[in-house]
């Protein structure tokens, strides 16, 4: 494969293992698997745990930053989340009627001396981390074999 441009992120088949992958992303290495109940290694998370991560701790950031810059005492931020899937007549928010959707739930946890009000806030702005708006728009995926 060709020398990737700035700021891609590269996997590959680490040989280790039937499902085991190297990613490469920002000059780091991780390693993502399946579990062994599906033929994996185990060796590391899944895809679907690295999706969760990252909107987690895209959350968690989004959170901090604000919290910083408006002087919101906020101690400490901890998001749990979980990826289900359900089927589309029991999401309310999807407009998808049909088949199955994929549903994540989110779970913060604010801590520190915080009113009412700025817990509400924190909740909205949430929503506004990058991850969380990418995932809640449409995405236009391009691929091609090189």
């Amino acid at each position: 494969m060709t020398e990737p441009e700035p700021g891609s992120v590269v996997v590959s088949e680490a040989g280790e293992g039937r499902f085991t992958q190297h990613v490469t992303a920002g000059g780091f290495e991780l390693v993502v698997d399946e579990p062994q109940s599906v033929g994996g290694d185990g060796s590391g998370p899944t895809p679907y745990d690295l999706l969760l991560g990252a909107l987690g701790s895209c959350t968690a950031i989004t959170l901090r930053m604000y919290a910083d810059r408006k002087n919101i005492p906020l101690a400490n931020v901890s998001v749990r989340l979980r990826h289900d899937r359900i089927h589309a007549r029991d999401c309310e928010r999807c407009e998808t009627e049909v088949g199955m959707v994929s549903r994540i739930s989110r779970e913060i946890e604010l801590e520190g001396d915080l009113d009412d009000e700025q817990r509400a806030r924190l909740l909205e702005i949430a929503d506004k981390c990058p991850v969380h708006r990418t995932l809640e728009h449409e995405i236009d995926v391009q691929t091609k074999l090189v």
